[in-house]
């Protein structure tokens, strides 16, 4: 949209026949469609340190260590919910009663959730979507995905429950747009059957 845009501002004389007018779309009933979670790794606790970070975590969520078995993971059981991987070792962290508008389709989303109360506030990733401290891990690669990363150049790893079906057709509805990075659905088309080529 942003590249037709821009297409259109640099072709005022444009008719609406021009590639650039065009967006590949596809149409799925909604029980042929799965949405796994969407997963975020954080390269660093933002200069605190862990009792201080758990510190100002508990300040908007219930954080419980769980048991979770090496390479798998902990999958949050319910949305506002999250499992959350820091220092190998796996915690259950689930939002607070008034720590979010319930009744918003969008702020109340776990994601939304997530970055008003911890991503921002508490590790200074105030856009996800510029930010090289924080990286996305669809659900498809599974949990020991997460670990995996924490081993390496990542610090801490949250683990989201998925987006239901209910939840994007709120936001639909009510003619907003999904926070970036919310939903991982499957199955994915394959890529480059057909093309639209912005410029000729």
């Amino acid at each position: 949209a942003a590249v037709s845009a821009r297409r259109r501002q640099e072709h005022p004389d444009y008719t609406g026949q021009e590639e650039f007018n065009y967006l590949m779309a596809v149409v799925f009933c909604d029980e042929d469609l799965f949405i796994m979670d969407y997963n975020r790794v954080v390269r660093d606790l933002n200069g605190l340190t862990e009792e201080e970070f758990m510190e100002k975590l508990r300040a908007s969520f219930d954080v419980n260590p769980v048991d979770a078995i090496p390479g798998e993971g902990y999958a949050p059981r319910a949305k506002h919910e999250f499992g959350m991987y820091l220092n190998g070792r796996w915690y259950s962290v689930t939002a607070k009663p008034g720590t979010f508008p319930a009744d918003h389709p969008i702020e109340s989303l776990d994601c939304a959730i997530l970055q008003a109360n911890v991503l921002a506030p508490i590790l200074g990733i105030d856009d996800p979507r510029t930010s090289d401290r924080i990286d996305f891990v669809g659900g498809i690669r599974g949990l020991g995905e997460l670990e995996r990363r924490c081993s390496g150049e990542m610090a801490l790893a949250f683990s989201l429950y998925p987006v239901t079906m209910a939840d994007l057709f709120r936001v639909a509805d009510a003619g907003e747009i999904m926070p970036p990075k919310s939903t991982w659905f499957e199955p994915k088309l394959r890529s480059g059957l057909f093309i639209h080529t912005i410029e000729q």
